[in-house]
């Protein structure tokens, strides 16, 4: 059923996933004008289009996966697309990050922000659905065994 607590899950997953598209994964007190990334101040998802791809597509993934309650074995395999999609993209985000950072860290301090966190939050929220999916499925394999 849509109702079911791997839904709230999945929709919590999503939900920070398109956080990211708000919120920054760093910042500096002013702007850096040999970087790449921070030539603004703020190292957000609008800087690589390859994290946002990715961003956005397990966001969009996790949402896709919430009206596949009828097939459970679908929802999974989505779902663990959404999870593999956040992953790379959290790689991604890491080396871009620190192969920046590395360059000015000794000229200007950079400070963490929320969107640094988002990636992991995807990634409890999509594992706690991925586990009541399965849940559920292990339960209607019983209950087919009892018939």
């Amino acid at each position: 059923m849509i109702q079911r607590i791997q839904s709230v899950f999945l929709l919590l997953a999503a939900a920070s996933a398109f956080c990211l598209l708000a919120f920054p994964f760093a910042s500096t007190s002013e702007v850096v004008a040999n970087s790449a990334n921070f030539s603004d101040g703020l190292f957000n998802l609008q800087d690589n289009i390859g994290m946002m791809v990715l961003f956005i597509a397990a966001g969009a993934l996790a949402l896709i996966s919430i009206f596949l309650y009828s097939n459970r074995k679908r929802q999974l395999l989505i779902g663990r697309f959404a999870i593999i999609a956040n992953v790379i993209g959290l790689i991604l985000a890491f080396a871009i990050y620190y192969n920046d950072s590395d360059s000015i860290a000794e000229t200007v301090a950079i400070n963490d922000e929320a969107g640094l966190y988002m990636p992991i939050v995807f990634l409890v929220f999509a594992l706690l659905a991925q586990r009541f999916i399965n849940k559920d499925e292990k339960l209607v394999k019983s209950m087919d065994r009892l018939r």
